[in-house]
């Protein structure tokens, strides 16, 4: 089973984008962030002809996000669980079938946080927002480990985990995606008992996922990894492959994001 993860900015101004590439890839499953478009607006009829069932969990222009399944969805989570006033479409959970029984998804688009501090040096209310959204994965990540069944976390996770996922690290001292803070909260998630695929498989130094649409980003590998694929120990011990399809990024009005693929033997 290949199970991927996607920040597609924009299903409707990147559908060219996305459905070449699910024509081409065929993932099993794959996890779209930042629609930008409310349930109504997502194009499901070019995704179904695709042979994809579909659940989305929208918001109006901005975030929004949805998983593709060639298999049936059940038992479908919309928005993360602890913190009832929170409006913003950034969290979506399902349970796939797979060849030997069944795989728990979700797809993830987590704050990006920025501005870290305000004018008197305080830290913003979207900062907060971010670091409080990420205890609230970590809670609902131990509650459904609980489970022991293979589970795949799978998103834009806005956190470039070290130096090596970054083209420059200094140029990302005090951004969010790149605070002590953040990465306390990181390593909190990863320590309940979840795998990172990529760092499990491969590790190497300026493998990227973003590159920004400015400064010439994309041609000159100026790039940052924050698209992950965290996975339970049952999904991890299934896990043969992964890979980033860094091609998509050349493409004709591509996201500023690329695909990350895990292959699983599930």
């Amino acid at each position: 089973m290949e199970i991927a993860t996607w920040n597609v900015n924009s299903i409707n101004a990147r559908l060219h984008a996305v459905t070449a590439w699910l024509s081409e890839a065929k993932p099993d499953v794959a996890c779209l962030q930042e629609i930008k478009t409310v349930n109504e607006g997502f194009p499901l009829a070019e995704i179904e002809a695709l042979g994809y069932n579909v659940v989305i969990h929208g918001q109006k222009s901005y975030n929004g996000v949805a998983i593709l399944s060639k298999t049936p969805i059940e038992d479908v989570t919309i928005g993360l669980p602890g913190d009832d006033t929170d409006e913003q479409a950034r969290y979506i959970e399902a349970v796939v079938a797979g060849k030997d029984g069944s795989v728990r998804v979700a797809s993830i688009y987590l704050p990006n946080g920025n501005p870290v501090k305000d004018e008197d040096g305080n830290l913003t209310e979207k900062y907060k927002y971010k670091l409080n959204w990420m205890r609230r994965l970590k809670d609902h990540a131990a509650a459904i480990l609980k489970h022991e069944e293979p589970l795949v976390l799978a998103g834009d996770y806005n956190v470039i985990p070290e130096a090596k996922d970054c083209y420059d690290p200094k140029a990302w001292e005090g951004d969010a995606a790149y605070r002590a803070e953040t990465h306390a909260q990181w390593r909190a998630i990863l320590n309940l008992g979840l795998t990172e695929t990529f760092e499990q498989l491969n590790g190497r130094a300026g493998e990227y996922t973003f590159w920004d649409y400015q400064r010439g980003a994309w041609p000159n590998n100026m790039g940052i990894r924050i698209d992950h694929l965290l996975c339970s120990p049952q999904a991890a011990d299934k896990l043969t492959a992964i890979r980033i399809d860094k091609h998509v990024r050349d493409g004709v009005k591509p996201s500023d994001h690329v695909p990350v693929i895990g292959s699983f033997d599930l």
